[in-house]
């Protein structure tokens, strides 16, 4: 409906199950979200969770086992343009330039050839990609495949982008400004992310709320509001605000990250190691 501000995410009572030679497993359970149009949400909690399985249903790659997904109020039957999805992997063509990779998908969707080149090349601008967008991806760093993966994923006008660790196999300067790039075409398109990360700092550096989730059967142990103005610079990181949402997200992680380890882990036991950790927190380790 015009003037209706769309991308509305909501999980309500969410679980998934499936069949193993052992029996059934049960991967999410009873799990409650909802990302408002525009905002920008990520999901944190131990391996194995269910973060990425609660991300493969909205995506329309997994059907729940109860509960709703929606969009829109539309519940989520299977893939679709309106939901772009980025995986750690770049998953680029190969034998594409970086503007054919972009273009892909309009062309896919019968998007005339003069508009297909705007959408683009409107958008290699914003992700700072001009001057590479003849460049095969063997040319292009690993920052920049994922820069151009993104990109390929708004170029078809997404209501929603879903990204599941997608810095992960980055350097810490090259995540750094990806996080930034992100942000601000986040900022200019102004469309709905869900981003799934382990990193806690990049979580509360992009995120306008936060999900920590539980140990397996993955659930929604807190949600955390980020107050942090933006926009955000990496000076931020080293403010008493931030460095006070990290340490709250921290512990309610370590909880659940002990847990996943199959019992109470004493810290007494463990304060040995952190003199061989120069000076770190210990929380960090776990």
């Amino acid at each position: 409906m015009a003037g209706t501000a769309r991308g509305l995410i909501e999980v309500q009572d969410f679980c998934l199950r499936y069949e193993t030679m052992e029996g059934a497993v049960e991967a999410v359970s009873d799990t409650s979200l909802t990302v408002r149009p525009g905002e920008f949400v990520s999901i944190v909690g131990p391996s194995g969770c269910g973060k990425s399985t609660l991300l493969n249903a909205l995506a329309g790659f997994l059907t729940p086992s109860g509960g709703r997904v929606t969009v829109d109020g539309e519940a989520i039957s299977g893939p679709s343009a309106d939901r772009g999805m980025i995986f750690q992997q770049y998953s680029l063509f190969p034998w594409k330039t970086v503007r054919q990779n972009v273009e892909f998908g309009l062309k896919m969707s019968g998007v005339s050839r003069g508009e297909r080149e705007r959408r683009a090349r409107t958008l290699l601008g914003l992700a700072g990609l001009t001057p590479f967008e003849n460049h095969y991806p063997d040319r292009l760093s690993g920052g920049m495949k994922q820069r151009v993966g993104i990109v390929r994923a708004l170029a078809t006008g997404p209501r929603i982008l879903l990204l599941d660790e997608p810095f992960g196999a980055l350097d810490a300067q090259t995540r750094l400004i990806m996080q930034q790039i992100l942000t601000n075409m986040w900022q200019q398109l102004k469309i709905s992310v869900l981003f799934v990360t382990h990193d806690i700092d990049e979580a509360i550096f992009l995120s306008d709320r936060i999900y920590v989730m539980t140990a397996r059967p993955g659930s929604i142990k807190a949600e955390i509001v980020v107050p942090l103005p933006r926009p955000r610079e990496p000076a931020m990181t080293l403010s008493s605000e931030f460095l006070g949402l990290r340490r709250g997200l921290m512990s309610l992680i370590r909880e659940e990250s002990i847990r996943a380890m199959g019992g109470e882990v004493s810290l007494d036991a463990l304060k040995g190691l952190a003199i061989n950790l120069e000076g770190q927190d210990l929380a960090t380790v776990l």
